[in-house]
């Protein structure tokens, strides 16, 4: 019964609200139709009825607006005690169902009803590929989360953008030098850490006017797999990802010489060991008379190297003999600028100051470089105090052997890890596991457990005598790192206690800052190899800035923007 007055009351209401406004705006469309209109008398008529429309109901009707025009109210049983909850629920759950329907739902096997096997199969496919799916995606996002680029540009004045394009190269570098021998005094910035660097005022100028002005020529001459085609894993994968990054670069990569600062060789050296060295056969001539006849058809075809004997050229060989395939052409040797891995000065090519060192790392997959990369346990975490384990060749790791194998239960200096070892703790968890990573050089001074030492925050210890460090110029090794020499390592586990925790806590710091910023693998740091602490000559016609930057800014841990390429020239590891 109470249901019953309750309908019949919503329906009464409807009645008596709707023809009052259906009179009303029959004769507002009349008078809009065949008189004139006062709009000014019909604009505060619409006023007031809307007050009237909501002030009415709100103060005259027990129910809102919404109870009385949407849906007629539910029809609940009358006999609910107080303490009747559960049948008042029973009543509720009743009434909603007679006034929205069920909708037939599909049939449902029984846990006996037989599936034909093919579509069992599929099903179970469809899941495993879900969850590979979310797997991968997962893992995509982690690799992601691991990559800092740089920071914004901050944006340059439309005048000085003109009046950089208006300038020759020759005055363009001219200029660049200028700007960075009085670049103004940089105390703290938010993108870059300090302490790591030698001159941080310097550095930043110089990076701003290689983002500016900087414009490389890529020679289209030379055939594939040794020329434009990048090698991009294993050890020596710094020279291909450079590589792949400047001939993907359309900022910083020209196509008319004329405007070009700098011009790049894009050779990869270890694709010409593959395609051109016999193997056993411990001659390195035919390498070398290779690269010699390229840079003699270079030099005939084209004006720009004979006007500086190559001073404005450079390649980026990270291939151990990197070095010994530029022998045979004097130029090629003494003049270019050459970024190498194996910056080892006593060899007598690799020139400090004129040449760029490059970080070596390793390169497992190309399409997932940052795998298993980068994560460091807290100081109170590494029982360990000095860790080193890897294959015996060099003069340096016999030495080192023969001295801390098996000789001090804090330093775990192995040979080959050996099986019973790994077994209860891989190679990476002994790196994390220690406050130091011994870096010894093998057959040549560079060595990838640089990169993966500061990759698993552990200080890297570097034992290699006549080694350039990576980006020596711009990077303060001393902040970050130790270096011994090789005559010190009777003495290694007495250096490494005589460093203060305070001291060391520091370099920890700074080693997290000093974190390449592009990912493990793409290879090579945003240098403009165009560098490098050379004064302007006045007897070739072209010139370089002494300090053109020759690193991508390192950045702050907590930034971590999205995007994917960096916005320099090349990239490091």
């Amino acid at each position: 019964m109470i249901g019953n007055k309750k309908l019949f009351s919503h329906d009464l209401m409807k009645q008596l609200l709707w023809r009052p406004i259906v009179v009303l705006m029959r004769e507002l469309l009349w008078c809009c139709a065949w008189k004139k209109v006062d709009w000014r008398k019909l604009l505060f008529l619409g006023v007031v009825m809307t007050i009237f429309g909501i002030l009415v109901p709100t103060f005259a009707f027990p129910h809102t607006v919404n109870m009385w025009f949407l849906s007629p109210p539910l029809a609940v049983s009358s006999y609910v005690s107080l303490n009747g909850s559960m049948q008042l629920r029973e009543a509720l759950t009743e009434a909603r169902a007679q006034q929205f329907p069920p909708v037939s739902a599909a049939s449902v096997l029984s846990p006996n009803t037989t599936v034909p096997s093919k579509n069992k199969r599929a099903k179970v496919s469809r899941t495993r590929n879900s969850v590979l799916k979310r797997r991968k995606k997962k893992s995509k996002e982690n690799d992601e989360s691991k990559v800092v680029l740089p920071p914004p540009r901050s944006p340059i004045p439309p005048r000085m953008q003109r009046f950089i394009w208006s300038l020759s190269p020759n005055d363009a570098l001219i200029y660049a030098k200028r700007e960075i021998e009085h670049a103004p005094v940089v105390i703290d910035d938010p993108y870059l850490s300090a302490p790591i660097f030698r001159n941080i005022s310097f550095f930043k100028r110089s990076y701003e006017l290689m983002e500016t002005m900087l414009k490389v020529y890529i020679y289209p001459d030379g055939d594939k797999p040794i020329f434009h085609q990048p090698h991009l894993y294993g050890i020596y994968a710094s020279e291909g990802w450079f590589m792949k990054f400047m001939e993907e670069s359309r900022e910083f990569v020209t196509r008319d010489p004329e405007k070009a600062h700098l011009f790049y060789l894009p050779y990869s050296a270890r694709q010409l060991e593959l395609a051109v060295y016999v193997p056993n056969s411990h001659n390195l001539r035919p390498l070398s008379i290779f690269m010699r006849d390229y840079a003699n058809m270079i030099a005939a075809k084209y004006p720009y190297w004979n006007r500086t004997h190559g001073r404005d050229h450079f390649l980026v060989a990270c291939h151990d003999w990197g070095p010994y395939t530029l022998t045979m052409h004097e130029e090629l040797t003494k003049n270019t600028v050459k970024a190498l891995c194996n910056a080892d000065v006593s060899e007598g090519i690799f020139t400090a100051g004129q040449d760029v060192s490059l970080p070596e790392t390793t390169i497992r997959s190309p399409k997932r470089p940052l795998r298993n990369v980068g994560g460091g346990l807290r100081v109170s975490q590494r029982p360990i105090l000095a860790f080193f384990a890897g294959n015996m060749h060099g003069r340096v790791r016999p030495t080192l052997l023969k001295y801390w194998h098996n000789k001090d239960d804090d330093m775990k200096i192995y040979g080959p890890l050996p099986i019973g070892v790994s077994r209860k703790m891989s190679y990476v968890q002994h790196m994390k596991s220690s406050k130091y990573c011994i870096c010894p050089m093998g057959y040549e001074v560079n060595s990838p457990r640089i990169v993966e030492a500061i990759y698993y925050e552990c200080v890297p210890v570097i034992i290699a005598d006549n080694f350039v460090l990576p980006f020596n110029e711009v990077l303060d090794w001393s902040a970050f790192s130790v270096v011994i020499a090789e005559k010190d390592i009777p003495k290694l586990k007495e250096i490494l206690l005589t460093i203060p925790l305070r001291r060391y806590l520091t370099m920890l710091a700074n080693l997290k800052m000093a974190e390449p910023d592009s990912n493990p693998t793409t290879a090579v740091i945003h240098s403009g190899v165009g560098k490098v602490q050379q004064s302007i000559d006045a007897e070739p016609k072209r010139v370089r800035p002494s300090t053109w930057p020759v690193s991508i800014p390192t950045r702050r841990r907590h930034m971590n923007p999205t995007g994917k390429n960096c916005c320099g020239p090349c990239k490091m590891v």
